[in-house]
């Protein structure tokens, strides 16, 4: 457990689950990407419930969850030694248990970002969330630094997806570089790739060349 200024971080349990899939919904229910995947606002809520409540189960179970003392954000973190990363037999189908007859475009998505991962080892951040009425005040740079520390220790390349420009510059600030964006299908919104290196002079690390898609999404 590390604290930065007020803030302390620690690793997430299953006691937490409540609070912080409400964090996910409410971070994540209005934006670029949430009118693309569920464009009816009415059903969003309800789909993203069921949505974030997998996420962070499957977070819980195969990555590293991490939040802060009060419960207002979260970072879901997985180890990405193998490319392609394997996901549970039973993935897909929760997703699409969750999303109903919305699970085209999330099973769509998740193979986009697939399909577009770095293929170097590194520890990708598939989300994090901060509660709206928390935002802008730190919370989630104190979230970060606190798994960067451990990150920068073993040399440790980071990777995720930004998808709006406010949290494109956030992660630059960070010490990101972007790739190429991503621009998603049916007049989708465009993703930006972030890519989080140590090299020895303090400058942020070039973004890894081996993005090219290796087969198409299904």
């Amino acid at each position: 457990m590390r604290s930065n200024s007020t803030l302390t971080v620690r690793q997430a349990t299953r006691d937490d689950a409540g609070p912080l899939i409400t964090v996910l919904v409410e971070a994540f229910l209005n934006g670029p990407v949430a009118d693309w995947l569920v464009p009816d606002l009415d059903e969003r809520r309800n789909v993203y419930f069921r949505y974030f409540t997998h996420v962070l189960h499957h977070g819980l179970q195969h990555g590293r969850v991490d939040t802060t003392s009060d419960l207002s954000a979260v970072a879901i973190w997985y180890t990405r030694d193998e490319v392609p990363l394997r996901a549970p037999a039973d993935h897909h189908h929760k997703v699409e248990e969750a999303t109903g007859r919305y699970a085209p475009k999330f099973l769509l998505l998740d193979a986009i970002f697939e399909t577009h991962h770095p293929q170097a080892p590194h520890d990708y951040l598939a989300y994090v969330a901060v509660d709206p009425c928390q935002q802008g005040q730190g919370v989630g740079s104190a979230l970060l630094t606190t798994a960067h520390r451990t990150l920068d220790a073993t040399n440790r390349p980071a990777y995720l997806e930004a998808s709006n420009t406010r949290n494109r510059d956030l992660y630059l600030r960070l010490g990101y570089r972007q790739g190429a964006p991503i621009h998603l299908p049916t007049q989708g919104p465009l993703i930006w790739r972030m890519w989080r290196g140590q090299p020895t002079d303090g400058t942020p690390a070039p973004f890894p060349t081996d993005l090219l898609p290796r087969r198409r999404p299904r």
